[in-house]
């Protein structure tokens, strides 16, 4: 199909476009519409000749643990592993008890593993805990099936079992998604290979040299990504069952156990990483175990992919690592990262944070960000498919990170043939690709300025985890916690640096002098809020003593939640609120409600706290106010507190009207209500950008509709007329 007729761009280049073969007239008018200076193939697609003729770099995807099926299906015993929980069985009597460690499972996906089953599977009965010894159980490795000679009637077992994937995962979504089995049948599924396994390594390190040889028209290689991929398992219709985006449960082979045992001087066990059938997901608090894994796979995949980066350096090309499927071990904001030598990373934009997450990368020379829709038939099709509308989703939410920390480059992803049935789109994305352009050119480098305080997050995982809070890829939604993600979702694209900040580490160093407000957000129990890190006095002693000096606090949900002292949220003293949990319902309380204050004035009517703290909070001590109270609960409360201040919200999902909210709040908490008059927009569904050495600012407008404005910097104001999704530059003269 022809491209719609389109202006040539005003500028070219830090765009990254896909491509594919039998479609090159098209794919020469596409590059001149984007501006595009970069191509790449995707998963099942390869490079045309005509690939070197278009632009100045070609990148090709690399697959380090699948790429070379031929040597795979030759070498079926270094199939890459992974932990699975079966499911949980009642025993309904004393006679033997039998558990289908499979069922629930897709048996294309897995296998069971029967290397050292005495050593890699533990059976439990969870309704005691007891780890039943080896000699009570079996395992029939035709069927798959373990019995239980003698259980206790009426408790509940579970068998962690050590799998064999045999289909890769990112290849078995993509073969599934684009429906491969009926129109490509004859494509292999592809099987992963562990590089801890006989002889692994070694054809790895000469299959890239060789590729290298045989692919000169390459400048980048996009690792994609090394070694182990994040954690899924499909269910036995196909469909995604436990998906995490940070599980390390697939990172783990006899070998890899062995090792660690060897150089930390204990053994893990099944249970350490099936965790009870939670899998260490990102919302449990990381038990010492779990952490000495991450950074013990984190050691060994640094080094393994510095020797691959290497090698391609040493071919004169680029090596570009893609942040997902196999990317565990390469944690970005880890201390081993930087180590790799990367050139670039490359990474898919869900949301703000996400996009933060890419650009606020280290030890790299770019970023890039890929958004988001993929060119697949999911969306792009004729029946019911938005491709345009998620283009223009995906920008808007991307775009408020991309001003405070621009990506260098940006691109998409997937079959661009299936992009070009809808010209529409291609329109569209054509001025988007424009937009992103001007906001490097016109910026001049500069990044806008900030406030003079830092904002911390203070959670469990810290720094290793920035911009990755209550989230998976493509930051999908999670029906409880949008109530709390909204927090790191608005920071993403508003004037404060952001620092996040492990119990740890505030423990042993402090809080860090440059800090101005503190944010602890989530639900109790969770890695987020802390659980029990808030029951060491140490903690609590210290954080009252930073706000008593005259800092700023600010919870969300159920903030420094543990059940301790008679108190639920143990800082209930700084934030002027405490949670009930039906325990002290028969002690009256009197709120001091208060409709005018600064932190509210975009608010109207009730404040949005999404699924909110999930019960009633009441108000405490004679200084608290209650900003919003809905229903005899607090939704919005602030406290002073010694010479500092408090601020508590029962939930914070993003919205225009919250994101501003949460930003008054920063300011009041840290004693700056002045700053609110300094490039401020009055509508909240835009937002300013100052680059005070260019003496220029950018107004952007979030929302779908036109909308008037006014902005004020410098003692003056502005009034501005910003169209649907639009943006405006304002040069400002004068001293």
């Amino acid at each position: 199909m022809p491209l719609p007729p389109s202006p040539s761009p005003r500028t070219t280049g830090r765009v990254t476009l896909p491509i594919e073969e039998g479609i090159d007239d098209q794919l020469r008018e596409l590059v001149a519409a984007l501006g595009a200076d970069a191509v790449r193939n995707s998963d099942g697609t390869w490079l045309p000749e005509v690939a070197t003729e278009l632009v100045e770099k070609v990148y090709s995807t690399y697959f380090p643990a699948r790429g070379d099926q031929e040597w795979a299906l030759a070498h079926p015993d270094t199939l890459v592993n992974q932990y699975l929980l079966s499911p949980r069985v009642t025993a309904t009597g004393p006679g033997p008890l039998d558990i289908d460690v499979m069922e629930g499972y897709f048996r294309e996906q897995f296998t069971p593993c029967y290397e050292r089953v005495e050593r890699f599977w533990e059976v439990i009965d969870r309704t005691t805990g007891r780890v039943v010894p080896t000699q009570e159980w079996s395992v029939e490795q035709s069927t798959g099936v373990v019995t239980i000679s003698r259980p206790e009637p009426w408790h509940v077992y579970t068998v962690a079992f050590l799998a064999d994937q045999v289909w890769d995962t990112t290849q078995m979504y993509n073969y599934i998604t684009n429906g491969w089995d009926s129109t490509d049948p004859t494509r292999v599924k592809e099987r992963p290979y562990d590089i801890r396994k006989n002889g692994v390594w070694e054809h790895a390190r000469q299959a890239l040299s060789s590729w290298l040889e045989d692919h000169p028209e390459v400048d980048v290689v996009r690792f994609t990504t090394f070694f182990y991929h994040f954690t899924i398992a499909f269910d036995t219709e196909g469909r995604e069952k436990f998906v995490d985006w940070f599980g390390y449960s697939a990172s783990v082979s006899p070998e890899a156990i062995d090792a660690f045992e060897a150089e930390y001087g204990y053994a893990l066990r099944a249970e350490d990483f099936v965790d009870a059938g939670y899998y260490n997901s990102p919302f449990r608090i990381p038990s010492p175990a779990f952490r000495d894994w991450i950074d013990f796979q984190s050691r060994f995949v640094s080094a393994r992919a510095k020797e691959l980066v290497d090698i391609t350096h040493a071919a004169g090309r680029e090596a570009m690592m893609f942040l997902g499927d196999n990317w565990i071990g390469t944690e970005p904001y880890g201390p081993h990262f930087a180590s790799i030598g990367l050139d670039a990373v490359v990474g898919s934009a869900g949301s703000a944070a996400t996009t933060r997450l890419i650009g606020d990368i280290p030890g790299v020379r770019y970023t890039e960000v890929r958004f988001l829709p993929y060119f697949f038939p999911d969306v792009f099709n004729h029946d019911g498919g938005d491709p345009v509308g998620e283009a223009n989703e995906s920008w808007l939410t991307s775009r408020r990170a991309i001003v405070r920390r621009p990506l260098d480059r940006m691109g998409y992803g997937g079959y661009v043939s299936l992009a070009l049935e809808f010209p529409e789109f291609i329109e569209r994305i054509t001025e988007i690709c424009q937009e992103f352009r001007d906001i490097h050119e016109r910026s001049g480098g500069e990044l806008p300025a900030n406030a003079p305080f830092t904002v911390g997050i203070l959670n469990s995982w810290g720094a290793l985890r920035s911009w990755q809070t209550h989230m998976v890829a493509h930051a999908k939604w999670y029906k409880a916690a949008y109530s709390y993600v909204g927090v790191v979702e608005a920071l993403a694209g508003l004037p404060f640096e952001v620092r996040f900040l492990s119990f740890d580490e505030v423990l042993a160093d402090g809080v860090p002098e440059d800090i101005g407000v503190l944010i602890n957000a989530g639900a109790a129990g969770t890695a987020f809020s802390g659980g029990e890190s808030w029951a060491d006095e140490r903690l609590t002693g210290l954080i009252r003593s930073w706000v008593a000096a005259g800092h700023g606090f600010i919870g969300v949900g159920e903030p420094t939640a543990v059940d301790h002292g008679g108190a639920f949220l143990q800082l209930s003293d700084v934030l002027g609120v405490e949670r009930e949990r039906q325990l002290s319902l028969s002690t009256d309380r009197y709120p001091v409600l208060v409709e005018d204050h600064p932190i509210m004035a975009d608010v109207e009517g009730a404040f949005d706290d999404g699924q909110g703290a999930g019960g009633d909070v009441y108000a405490t001590g004679p200084l608290a106010r209650v900003l919003s109270y809905v229903e005899g609960t607090v939704r919005v409360a602030v406290n002073e507190f010694g010479e500092g201040r408090a601020v508590y919200f029962s939930g914070l999902p993003y919205s225009p009207v919250n994101s501003r909210t949460l930003q008054r709040a920063l300011y009041w908490a840290a004693g700056r209500e002045d700053l609110l008059e300094q490039w401020f927009a009055s509508h909240p569904s835009t937002e300013v950008a100052w680059y005070p050495g260019g003496r220029r600012f950018l107004v952007t407008n979030n929302s779908s509709q036109t909308v008037r404005t006014c902005v004020r910097g410098l003692g003056r104001s502005w009034d501005l007329e910003i169209e649907p999704m639009g943006l405006v530059w304002v040069d400002v003269e004068g001293s």
